[in-house]
């Protein structure tokens, strides 16, 4: 029998741009693409379609290649002619192994949920958007209740009782062996979907929250840092490090400064839209703002609009290429330390209490809504701690032991 044919083209609809999915009726193939995110059905032009995105282009290659043979001409053809005239992303490239995988599981998990509960995932990703929920967020929440909702199989969640959620958060504990971070991300879940959605209120008064492992933030000393500066060669790469570690900022707040951002004649960085979506000012170093300028001055392609901007999109530079920046630091520094880019900020912040600064202006600096927050480095601090003598050490000064 020879396969199903589905061709991809470009469809211009409501002012914007998509992709069309065009094929003869076929059931199979047609339970197969409504599984896709953020797929649509146009009454207009009697087909499916998608956004024009690398994304929604991997998710429907994805699902459509173990079933059917997949035309992309048409959209090949549409890229290589609007090439150099259009801002339109260029979709047609490889697809990488880890993100079609990702794609692919995303699919099969879909499959596997009960029809009710499929409703139930979209109208509780509705919900978080109307609430302005961040894009994270909104994944981490739908992530653990597809989890919940493959577990609960062929039941309908609504219909669950707060007992059987006990053992299904009993379950997580004792065979899936999650830890206690991943608990309570679950937990958090499946209590927007249940009070928040479903309206069922305090459903989870009864249901305890296994108690979170205390954890130290972990840091670079001043040398340390010192040598994972040192061992930057690349005037870019430096200049984002420094960023982060002057102001003791988020990756995510780094990425996306702006360069209006740099308020020189106040000599302060503008954080906008950071966790919690607030925002924030913080101090801009004399030198951080030179370094600044020299990598505006000299660095090609300039930067138009993002302070650090992708040399292939021009648009904010990714997170990860900066968490694979550091990590090539670090290791280039022989630094051993289990550490990631958090670090800085955690190290700006021990460094700032140690000489003096008072915690109040560092829980400002940082962003942080609750001074609790901030107090777990006065933990890590020494400035305290080195003043205190060793029991051992008194012992040892009065010859009332030896070695």
């Amino acid at each position: 029998m020879n396969p199903v044919v589905v061709t991809l083209k470009p469809l211009h609809h409501r002012s914007h741009l998509h992709i069309a999915i065009l094929y003869d009726f076929n059931t199979n193939i047609n339970n197969t693409i409504r599984q896709v995110e953020n797929v649509v059905w146009s009454k207009t032009h009697r087909c499916w379609y998608i956004p024009y995105s690398t994304k929604s282009y991997t998710q429907i290659l994805a699902a459509l290649q173990p079933v059917a043979s997949v035309d992309m001409s048409l959209l090949k053809q549409y890229q290589n002619e609007n090439k150099p005239k259009t801002p339109e992303p260029e979709i047609i490239k490889p697809i990488i192994v880890q993100e079609k995988q990702e794609a692919i599981k995303q699919i099969v998990s879909n499959t596997k949920i009960s029809s009710p509960n499929l409703a139930w995932l979209e109208q509780n990703k509705a919900l978080l958007e109307l609430k302005a929920y961040s894009p994270s967020t909104i994944k981490t929440y739908q992530n653990e209740l597809r989890a919940y909702f493959l577990i609960i199989d062929k039941s309908d969640a609504s219909t669950i009782s707060v007992n059987r959620v006990k053992d299904y958060i009993h379950y997580c504990i004792t065979t899936l062996q999650l830890s206690e971070n991943t608990v309570h991300s679950r937990l958090n879940a499946l209590k927007f979907f249940y009070e928040q959605l479903l309206g069922k209120e305090k459903f989870f008064v009864d249901i305890p929250r296994p108690k979170k492992h205390y954890q130290l933030p972990r840091l670079l000393s001043e040398i340390e840092i010192g040598r994972l500066f040192n061992a930057l060669t690349n005037k870019k790469h430096k200049a984002i490090l420094f960023t982060v570690y002057s102001a003791g900022l988020r990756v995510s707040e780094v990425v996306n400064l702006k360069i209006e951002d740099v308020d020189s004649g106040r000599m302060q960085l503008f954080i906008r839209k950071s966790k919690g979506k607030k925002d924030r000012y913080v101090n801009l170093s004399p030198i951080l703002l030179d370094i600044l300028r020299q990598y505006l001055q000299t660095y090609r392609p300039r930067p138009t609009t993002y302070l650090f901007e992708s040399e292939q999109t021009m648009q904010a530079y990714p997170t990860r290429t900066i968490q694979q920046i550091f990590t090539n630091a670090k290791n280039n520094a022989g630094i051993s330390k289990t550490v990631g880019i958090h670090s800085l900020r955690h190290s700006f912040a021990t460094h700032l209490l140690e000489k003096g600064t008072d915690i109040k202006y560092i829980k400002d600096l940082l962003g942080h809504f609750d001074i609790r927050t901030t107090e777990i480095y006065l933990h890590v601090a020494k400035q305290s701690l080195v003043n205190i003598v060793s029991p051992l050490d008194d012992l040892w000064k009065k010859e009332q032991i030896d070695w």
